[in-house]
């Protein structure tokens, strides 16, 4: 298959994953920010990135490197040549961003038709009222599906594999309060720590054929 991962970040935890899986018999395509960005994270993110897989040629020597980048640089892969699609906690930026619908049809450009796209975010409880700039990080699950479904794709599958009860989303620095950020500092750092990672929603969109 071809996968496209949606802005790896610098640590590359999926690509961890994907690029092993993939690089004998598929394509990993890794939409990543653009070294020219403005914006400092996304310099840093990117050049963290090259260096991780600059090191270890036999598993990342074959991930194709594009460019994702909120400002108008959306053409993460050929049209209608992905397999799959997925996106780890993205959503929340595009939409601080004001670029989700431009992202969604980015995305739907690139997949086959019957292709998959896989959106992993942090989870608002279903009677929250939305803020359309998703500042504390978190959204509902009925916005990530109205975004996806509003360019085309059809909504298939969900999963709570990804889910934390112990989630109460009322934290300080939003979502970023909570491991792996931990944003606060020492301040509550046990108390976030025991409540785990964000509590997060698990779809599965299709490309109708």
């Amino acid at each position: 298959m071809a996968v496209i991962e949606i802005w790896p970040g610098g640590k590359a935890w999926y690509t961890e994953i994907l690029a092993p899986y993939l690089k004998d018999h598929g394509k990993l395509y890794a939409a990543h920010f653009d070294e020219n960005s403005a914006i400092p994270y996304f310099v840093k993110s990117l050049a963290q990135f090259k260096q991780k897989i600059a090191a270890d040629p036999e598993v990342y020597g074959k991930v194709i490197t594009t460019t994702l980048e909120t400002s108008g640089q959306l053409k993460i892969a050929p049209d209608n040549s992905a397999d799959r699609i997925l996106t780890f906690r993205n959503v929340h930026n595009w939409m601080k961003n004001g670029r989700t619908e431009q992202i969604f049809k980015s995305m739907y450009q690139a997949l086959k038709p019957g292709g998959i796209l896989g959106v992993v975010e942090h989870r608002n409880p279903a009677s929250t009222k939305q803020d359309p700039a998703a500042l504390t990080g978190y959204v509902t699950e009925a916005y990530v599906i109205q975004l996806a479904e509003h360019v085309g794709f059809k909504l298939i599958a969900k999963s709570e594999i990804n889910a934390n009860p112990t989630d109460t989303r009322i934290h300080p620095q939003g979502v970023w309060s909570l491991p792996p950020s931990l944003k606060g500092g020492e301040t509550n750092k046990t108390k976030f720590i025991a409540i785990g990672e964000s509590d997060r929603m698990t779809l599965k969109f299709i490309k109708p054929e």
